[in-house]
């Protein structure tokens, strides 16, 4: 299972003893077979790989490694390892099993039967977001009438603050709007973490780490925000995956 010139490309850590065969679905063009290396109860799950290979982000290559997890995810409980993490060697993957043991085990023992479920939500119409800004702030008002027919240049400093209280208010609604979507979703959820939101239209990015017992309930909530929403909300609902935004795990191989 490999050569000199061969590393081990880590997807993940599961929870078995049996050595396991996912099949050739591995990172890069060759379409390397995913395999675990076992030490007692822990496997690693790995490919070959290149040594040389620098494993910049590319689009193919991350979508190869969340398959790999996802895939592997439908039988075990799995902690995702960082894209582009190699070992030399077999030997080194079995060392990191052994002397990282009980923190391995603790963290698969405390996410066994969770999940990872993704929510996003963006407002259909960011313009009509901005009128009903101009609407509620007699301020923003008054500072756009204060510009209007004037010359950019004339006007710039004016310009910049009138933008400057706009984004506030934006964000501020933002927030508002957000915490009665996950007013609704956290008590299904054991636990959640925000992420960065981009653009002006999304207003929410999180990530909720579910019981897959709930995860049906969990679903029929995105469903009831979805209907009760629509005119106004788009969801983007993505899951269940491996619990990225809930495992820290970092891997120092080849010190």
């Amino acid at each position: 299972m490999g050569s000199p010139n061969e590393g081990k490309y880590l997807y993940g850590i599961i929870g078995t003893k049996d050595a396991r065969d996912f099949g050739p679905i591995g990172v890069g063009i060759r379409g390397d077979r995913v395999e675990t290396i076992v030490y007692r109860d822990l496997s690693a799950v790995v490919s070959n790989v290149p040594r040389m290979v620098d494993y910049a982000v590319s689009r193919e290559d991350l979508l190869a490694h969340q398959r790999v997890l996802e895939r592997v995810m439908q039988e075990y409980t799995v902690l995702p390892v960082k894209f582009g993490t190699v070992a030399d060697s077999a030997e080194e993957v079995r060392w990191l099993l052994e002397h990282r043991y009980q923190e391995l085990e603790g963290l698969l023992r405390e996410l066994e039967g969770k999940v990872e479920l993704g929510v996003k939500a963006l407002w259909r119409d960011i313009g009509r977001i901005f009128d009903e800004i101009t609407e509620e702030s007699g301020e923003v008002r008054r500072r756009r009438a204060e510009i209007a027919g004037k010359p950019p240049l004339q006007t710039y400093g004016q310009r910049i603050a009138l933008g400057q209280m706009v984004q506030a208010a934006l964000a501020a609604k933002k927030e508002h709007e957000s915490e009665e979507i996950l007013g609704r979703l956290r008590p299904a959820a054991i636990d959640y973490r925000l992420n960065r939101t981009v653009g002006d239209r999304m207003l929410l990015n999180a990530a909720f780490l579910v019981d897959r017992r709930r995860e049906e309930e969990f679903d029929r909530l995105v469903e009831e925000l979805d209907l009760r929403y629509r005119e106004r909300i788009t969801f983007r609902y993505v899951g269940p995956v491996p619990p990225y935004n809930f495992v820290s795990l970092g891997i120092r191989l080849g010190a």
